[in-house]
């Protein structure tokens, strides 16, 4: 079994939820501890805690030590019984305390703690526990005072729903765990199969959409044929059309380069086809087109999908004849020239609309290469990362690493912008993280930030019954994970450690009907 990642779970937003609702309720906190009882992804500065009790307590050492040994305690007494959970007086703090354990495989690795409340009716007599125990650490007269009324009791009635919501942190614990070890699982086995094959010239992915690619890449190698590159903008098409280029038995003849959304049609004619001296006003020589230049070799048609009607004819007569004509020439003249096309928009879906030929669609996709966004490839992300710091570092930065609760945010974004995003990502956390070796999730820019924190609790309610708060936070948790995961029904009950039949009835009780959500 892999390591458990303790550090992530505080930042994980079904957690916070959960905590958000506890500590709505019943200002109570929650930490996680190993099987040995040790504290885990707690930091007494930097973890929050709202309730002032458990937080005077919190930032005493000799607490913390005490806590260790209460909770393995405890641990202990679940072993032998193989009760659910265990609620039991803090004998250090005075008040009540609730452990249930994190069990992975049968295993147990470790509890989840909650603290700051008391059990029953014996309230009054608590309280004064309490008192005595704040007093005995130092606290204040006034502190006291003031922080003791924060302290709720759980009335009987309520004892269910809470060990219910508390049972639910350890089951994202492990939820989260397992996720985790079967993503790096799927990795390694991926990278035992390809072995050292991650990278194809500049392009870097071990993703089975990368590997399909580069296994298509091989086969065209020694082809001469029209090649039609499709792929949103920054997934690397460039990079994608060099490969070709210089796998090819051209690659010692000249690589050109054109972007055709860059010129306006008459730009555009000038560049690709050149002109002769007086042919247009500016013109006071001959001047080569890039087809030309290109000659014995390959030319790279970028966003060919931009090209007007008129432009289209010119280089379909390019295509299909290997000529064309100098702006102001009379004489057409002939080239060797392979090309490879590429763009962002639906070529086909433009040809039914009538604004791109029929005849030269057939002609430039020969053969078609389509270029995974990131989000379809998310595995190749590490590496990419890896590959960007190791450059940045040659170049003279210094060697950074990227924390494992950035990672995962790294990992958790869309990426509408692709590599190119990702790579302007890196530069940015490269510079802005200075002197700083670790790149935390603190430093990554607002919009990955902002899209991570959706999940939030925006304004849970804390009136009303306490049943009716937790089908708020069933429906809420579902409704965002069906978003996320595009309404894939099966992966989602997974996430959630329950069935599919139990999720889809979960939809249909609370109206999540996709295209309700979507309006």
């Amino acid at each position: 079994m892999s390591m458990i990642n303790w550090d992530e779970f505080e930042h994980i937003h079904v957690i916070k939820k959960l905590k958000h609702v506890l500590s709505s309720w019943w200002n109570i906190e929650i930490v996680f501890t190993d099987d040995r009882g040790q504290l885990k992804g707690f930091t007494k500065d930097k973890t929050p805690i709202k309730n002032p009790v458990v937080k005077y307590f919190m930032e005493k050492d000799a607490v913390i030590e005490q806590l260790t040994d209460f909770v393995n305690k405890g641990i202990e007494d679940l072993r032998q019984t193989g009760n659910r959970y265990i609620l039991k007086s803090w004998d250090t703090t005075g008040f009540d305390c609730a452990i249930v354990p994190i069990v992975i495989d049968n295993d147990f690795v470790g509890a989840v703690a909650a603290l700051g409340f008391f059990k029953g009716d014996s309230e009054k007599n608590k309280l004064s526990e309490v008192r005595e125990r704040l007093a005995a650490y130092g606290a204040a007269a006034d502190l006291v005072e003031k922080a003791l009324p924060v302290i709720k009791t759980l009335k009987d009635d309520d004892r269910e729903h809470f060990a219910e919501l508390v049972e639910l942190v350890s089951q994202e614990v492990v939820t989260l765990h397992l996720e985790i070890s079967s993503r790096e699982d799927r990795i390694n086995e991926l990278n035992k199969e390809l072995g050292s094959r991650y990278k194809y010239d500049n392009m870097i992915g071990k993703s089975k959409p990368m590997q399909e690619l580069y296994a298509l890449l091989d086969k065209i190698k020694n082809a001469e044929s029209t090649v039609m590159i499709s792929g949103e903008n920054g997934t690397g098409k460039e990079l994608i059309a060099k490969a070709i280029h210089y796998n090819s038995i051209r690659k010692d003849k000249p690589f050109v380069i054109q972007n055709c959304s860059a010129f306006n049609d008459n730009l555009l004619e000038s560049e690709l086809f050149g002109h002769v001296k007086g042919s247009f006003t500016g013109a006071v020589k001959d001047k080569k087109g890039l087809f030309e230049i290109a000659n014995k070799g390959t030319f790279f048609l970028d966003e060919i999908g931009d090209t007007s009607p008129s432009m289209q004819v010119k280089l379909l007569r390019v295509l299909q004849e290997g000529t064309f004509t100098p702006v102001g020439a009379t004489e057409p003249r002939r080239v060797d020239v392979r090309v490879i096309a590429a763009t962002n928009r639906d070529l086909k879906e433009m040809v039914e609309k009538g604004t791109f030929r029929e005849d030269l669609y057939y002609r430039l996709n020969v053969i078609n290469l389509r270029v995974p966004p990131l989000r379809e490839r998310k595995e190749d992300i590490p590496l990419l990362i890896e590959y960007f710091l190791d450059r940045a570092a040659k170049e003279g930065h210094p060697r950074k690493t990227i924390t494992k609760r950035a990672l995962e945010k790294l990992y958790d974004h869309v990426w509408p912008g692709n590599v190119r995003e990702l790579q302007n990502e890196i530069e940015r956390l490269v510079v802005l993280s200075g002197a700083e070796n670790k790149v935390t999730a603190e430093m990554l820019s607002g919009r990955i930030l902002e899209e991570t924190q959706k999940g939030k609790v925006q304004g849970a309610r804390v009136h009303g019954k306490l049943k009716d708060a937790l089908e708020d936070l069933e429906r809420e948790m579902i409704k965002d994970g069906l978003r996320r995961t595009g309404w894939n029904k099966s992966k989602l009950a997974k996430e959630l450690g329950i069935s599919r039949a139990g999720l889809i009835m979960k939809v249909e009780k609370y109206g999540l009907d996709k295209r309700k959500i979507m309006k």
